[in-house]
């Protein structure tokens, strides 16, 4: 398969998530818990995980894979304004890191998508994420994505840029990577299947570590 043909196939893929979201917000309830981003939040199982929880609000995913900080901005009535949440959770730009976007376009859709919680939600919640660790050796033995400039000092970098956001809008910048990375900084080779992405397993941790926010 080309690039092009690639990327068709992943734009499809995104538009098909979004309108399967569309049709769940219908039946959606307002004053819930939103947990949005690309397929690091995607693949977090915490809907099914929330079973075992005694939360007084429901959780629902409306992670995209494969997304950035554009595509959210673009998309976020159906992503989130639509469901009206007490509360977001937000883990969304490390594939603008891997596309090669620029910093200050990253900062400038990120500071938009803040700025319309803001605008639109002002009595929500909200919690930007620090980016999970990675594991670049796993990564580079999968042959996945060779040209990626994600990196765990980019991760770092990039995080620390979230977090100066999120104080200016008057957000809480949180950090619930505790337990996922080894004594050099990656991502436990037992926690991921491809040096980036993560088995439940590693969402367990970052559930446990983010509990109290919930």
């Amino acid at each position: 398969m080309g690039k092009k043909e690639a990327v068709a196939q992943l734009q499809q893929q995104e538009m098909d998530v979004l309108r399967k979201y569309v049709k769940a917000n219908k039946s959606a309830l307002p004053d819930q818990i939103v947990f949005a981003g690309s397929s690091l939040m995607e693949m977090f199982p915490i809907e099914k995980m929330q079973q075992n929880l005694e939360l007084k609000q429901k959780i629902y995913n409306r992670g995209v894979s494969g997304t950035t900080t554009q595509f959210l901005l673009q998309h976020i009535d159906e992503l989130v304004l639509d469901l009206q949440p007490a509360k977001i959770f937000i883990n969304i730009g490390s594939n603008d890191i891997d596309f090669g976007i620029s910093e200050k376009t990253f900062i400038s859709n990120y500071a938009s998508i803040l700025q319309t919680f803001q605008q639109k939600l002002p009595q929500t919640t909200v919690y930007t994420m620090a980016y999970y660790p990675m594991n670049p050796t796993i990564q580079a033995a999968k042959n996945n994505n060779q040209n990626s400039a994600r990196s765990n000092e980019r991760l770092a970098q990039a995080s620390q840029q979230v977090a100066q956001l999120a104080d200016k809008f008057g957000y809480e910048f949180i950090n619930v990577n505790d337990g996922l990375a080894d004594e050099n900084g990656d991502l436990l080779p037992k926690l991921t299947f491809d040096g980036v992405h993560m088995f439940p397993a590693g969402y367990e941790i970052v559930l446990k570590n983010m509990y109290r926010y919930l």
